[in-house]
């Protein structure tokens, strides 16, 4: 009988834990629009991507950016080296989206919803230099957008309404991150743009 009842119990921890794991895996979303670059990866509007474009949804690494999480060089693609093609960083490298400064609005497309802290959208200074990988100092630390879900569910798609600094011109990155709030990881989406007002 005690037996039994310890393979019953062994089983249900067991199945508890791969529903846990199973649940923190299948956190999934990109930036729909305006299109990161990760997803004009899929759209082939950028090329030479690796194997991003097959999951644009999957730019997953440590969250506490940016204290922490992904290290400098490898922001774009979360520090996960499936995706370090991301990382590449030059004038000409991505398609830019024309924006302008302002009320804009970024929706996030969830292929597998969480448990969410925040959103936050972090841009690069005015006269960054696009040669050079993106780091700390290439970003404002300062998001210029933050919504906080408190560890709600999110909807399958998610738009948030947020103003682009209007003291920017030219060509930015955008970095949207999604922070989940029930694992130590985040999502992150680079966004290239050009910007106008």
């Amino acid at each position: 009988m005690n037996k039994t009842f310890n393979t019953l119990l062994s089983l249900s921890l067991l199945s508890a834990a791969i529903f846990s794991v199973s649940q923190q895996a299948s956190a999934h979303g990109y930036v729909e629009s305006p299109a990161s670059r990760s997803y004009q990866c899929k759209l082939q509007l950028n090329t030479q991507c690796g194997s991003v474009q097959y999951e644009p949804q999957s730019v997953e690494g440590p969250k506490g950016f940016p204290e922490s999480g992904p290290p400098d060089g490898h922001i774009a693609s979360a520090n996960k080296s499936t995706f370090f093609e991301l990382d590449q960083q030059s004038p000409t490298r991505w398609n830019k989206l024309s924006l302008k400064t302002g009320a804009n609005a970024f929706t996030w497309n969830l292929t597998a919803r969480h448990s969410t802290t925040s959103w936050r959208y972090f841009i690069t200074k005015q006269g960054w230099d696009a040669s050079q990988p993106l780091s700390r100092a290439s970003f404002d630390l300062t998001p210029f957008c933050q919504y906080n879900d408190g560890g709600a569910i999110p909807a399958a798609k998610v738009t948030h309404q947020c103003n682009i600094p209007a003291d920017r011109s030219g060509s930015h990155v955008i970095l949207a991150v999604w922070d989940v709030a029930d694992t130590g990881n985040a999502f992150y989406q680079a966004i290239d743009v050009n910007l106008s007002n």
